[in-house]
């Protein structure tokens, strides 16, 4: 019963744009919950040690404080997450410079803050790891990442006629969103209601329950709308249980927000990565061996480790390969997923190493990729689901003016500004995961409304949006006849907009309960048709003027039997002042397959995103610790420089038209992560193009390249 309403693909507007522009939109911190009190959390000033003693007089006499609760008074929580759960409160252990030691409750946001300034802590020092220079001596192979070998390196590479051997480094970064993570807690009874901007709901339901030993269905998750989240809101950060914590202590509602200085040491970071690359071709430009080794930092209580060389086993046909890892265990708050977690740092690092071989051998850097394009994924011998590489570095060495580059360096110029380009090829992996949607239809007449529901997330990607499109095209009906409700842990489960997984889960979901409300329907009336009937039609052969299915989705059993990823091509063209040093990229372009586009508005966008996103990672974005107390001394967007417009060219999106057959049933591919990948090396070797200097040393600031 197929449908002759096309919008998916269009570019819509997004259906809570009005929502958002008119500031009717609620996010976490925007509900209306009335007698809410406000919590302000107290920091460590120490890395590491342990807490002596906690003067909290002064501040329960300052006016309007309700609570100051401490690991002396706190509320007995689980541990519930290794990443993410270390600052509860239940005991004197300090692990890190800014983790939790204490949480003011006041009658305003203000008064909290003032009383928080007058709490007296005292320590016992211990000798803490603050030094990543040090302390990556001491690093040695996470327990959960084993070496990927293929063939013989070692002896491939000590034989090779061409090499490359060079160290990358990229920095730590934070993730920054727009909204700040925050909370409102409400307890009535045993229930805890919260109003969270979260990217995953059932997880920060199953993690909060676990927290406070109660079933998850007692813990109500509301999060409509969420003000970016790159990752950072994956799972529920100390703050989200502290805030219930105070509002159980307090007995009345708790708001509680993360401040941006303090976003520095609440919420995760992007560990800093050290990759060593060695790279072997023959004279005709075939890559014969490949190494990737990263050494990088984790925290002393939890082991995490960005997958930087999963690029290096897949990217190209390469015989010998090993790629490995080791870490080093630091007083620093955890590190987590950040967008393109280990793609977006390895990419850096491999595609600028390909650019290294591609010069040494004097071929372009583009038909060296493309001569080195792998026939299947190497790392599992698995056939691709599809595969665009080609085609994105063809199409996208044409819009940039790929011919207007000169081999050497130092040949282009504008000015006092030296121009360069540059390119570099990236992927990220499709998947698919359980999601369940509930379709509710209604019928006046010829008329019929469709409600789609389901706990998906929408991070500000236009999730609302692709739902809507793919139950109107499923389904037959106007855009305006169908609503979508998400966000919300009461509905049925879903996948999380982690992971590039959201487009591919939810709407896939979505497809099958509207095809499956026809399919059911149809067997509710003996009637036969000429021409496929509308669901109006439908709905009054079964008498029927309501109706609701529920679907239950997951990834097609077959889907595993190939690697499925999208795949990009990037291209940069910069212009760097040769008195000051000053990169800038003046135009870049970016191209991908990622199977079937749901919203070519929306996907333009999130690219735009990503490569925003990656110029920051190239040019400016750098956290800066100070090794002596283990501190930030970049705490504010004064000293975190995210690119604003000013330090934006004009960037061009284009897509690879893909039918992918296997990735799912609508063969959608995600594009949240794959549009950061490969910019920052893209970057970089136009820098290289442009004024001869190869910085493998993140950001690229004036003084590297003076």
């Amino acid at each position: 019963m197929a449908s002759d309403t096309k919008v998916i693909g269009e570019a819509i507007s997004r259906i809570d744009g009005l929502l958002k522009v008119t500031g009717a939109a609620n996010y976490g911190m925007d509900w209306p919950i009335r007698n809410v009190a406000y919590a302000f959390i107290v920091k460590s000033t120490i890395a590491a040690g342990t807490i002596t003693d906690i003067d909290t007089a002064a501040a329960e006499k300052s006016p309007g404080v309700i609570a100051v609760i401490t690991h002396k008074n706190a509320t007995k929580v689980v541990a519930y997450d290794p990443m993410r759960g270390i600052g509860i409160l239940q005991d004197n252990k300090i692990n890190f410079y800014g983790q939790n030691v204490a949480v003011l409750v006041a009658e305003t946001f203000e008064q909290a803050r003032a009383a928080a300034r007058s709490i007296k802590v005292s320590y016992q020092n211990a000798d803490s790891k603050t030094d990543f220079e040090k302390c990556v001596a001491e690093a040695v192979r996470p327990a959960n990442r084993n070496d990927a070998v293929r063939g013989d390196f070692d002896a491939a590479f000590n034989a090779a006629e061409h090499k490359v051997d060079a160290t990358y480094s990229t920095p730590i970064e934070h993730h920054h969103p727009m909204e700040p993570h925050s909370a409102i807690a409400v307890w009535e009874g045993d229930n805890l209601t919260l109003y969270s901007a979260t990217q995953v709901v059932g997880g920060v339901q199953r993690g909060v329950a676990t927290a406070f030993g109660l079933k998850p269905e007692q813990v109500h998750i509301i999060s409509p709308h969420v003000g970016g989240g790159f990752g950072s809101k994956g799972g529920a950060w100390t703050n989200v249980i502290l805030a219930a914590m105070a509002a159980k202590v307090v007995n009345r509602p708790v708001k509680l927000a993360v401040t941006r200085q303090n976003m520095f040491n609440s919420v995760g970071l992007r560990q800093q990565n050290r990759q060593h690359l060695r790279v072997a071709a023959t004279a005709e430009g075939k890559l014969s061996a490949l190494g990737h080794d990263t050494t990088q930092f984790t925290t002393t209580t939890n082991e995490f480790a960005e997958s930087c060389g999963i690029l290096a086993t897949m990217m190209y046909e390469v015989p010998n390969s090993r790629v490995g890892y080791k870490s080093a265990a630091m007083n620093v708050i955890a590190p987590t997923f950040q967008r393109g977690p280990g793609e977006s740092t390895g990419s850096f690092a491999l595609e600028s190493a390909i650019d290294e071989m591609a010069y040494a051998l004097k071929m372009d850097p583009v038909e060296f990729r493309i001569k080195n394009e792998p026939p299947k994924d190497l790392s599992n011998n698995k056939p691709w689901s599809s595969r665009a590489t080609v085609e994105c570095l063809k199409r996208g060495a044409e819009m940039i003016g790929w011919k207007n580059r000169k081999p050497e360096p130092r040949q282009n110029r504008n000015g006092d500004n030296l121009v360069g380009y540059g390119v570099a090829s990236g992927s990220y992996p499709s998947r698919q995961s359980p999601t369940s949607t509930l379709l509710k239809l209604a019928r006046k007449g010829d008329d019929v409304t469709a409600s789609v529901e389901l706990a998906a997330s929408d991070i500000g990607t236009g999730a609302h949006t692709i739902i809507a499109q793919t139950a109107a095209e499923t389904l037959g009906l106007p855009m305006s006849k169908v609503a979508v409700k998400i966000g919300d842990s009461a509905l049925p489960p879903a996948a999380g907009s982690v992971g590039s997984i959201g487009a591919a889960s939810f709407c896939n979901s979505v497809a099958d309960a509207c095809n499956q409300a026809k399919t059911e329907l149809q067997a509710k009336t003996d009637r036969k048709w000429l021409i496929a009937p509308t669901v109006a039609q439908l709905m009054d052969a079964a008498s029927l003027n309501e109706y609701q299915t529920r679907v239950d989705a997951k990834a097609p059993a077959d889907a595993a039997k190939y690697s499925s990823h999208a795949f990009n091509a990037n291209f940069s063209e910069v212009w760097v002042n040769e008195l000051t040093g000053m990169v800038r990229v003046h135009r870049h372009v970016a191209v991908t397959g990622a199977g079937r586009i749901m919203n070519a508005k929306t996907a333009r966008s999130q690219v735009i995103g990503g490569c925003v996103w990656g110029i920051g990672m190239a040019l400016t974005e750098e956290s800066i610790m100070d090794p002596r107390w283990g501190n930030f001394i970049t705490r504010s967007f004064a000293d975190y420089h995210i690119p604003a417009n000013l330090d934006v060219g004009t960037i061009d999106v284009a897509f690879i038209p893909e039918e992918d057959q296997f990735v799912n049933k609508l063969g959608i591919k995600g594009i949240g992560e794959v549009g950061i990948v490969g910019v920052a090396a893209a970057i970089a070797n136009a820098v290289f193009n442009a004024t001869g200097k190869r910085v493998r040393d993140l950001p690229i600031t004036p003084d590297k390249l003076l």
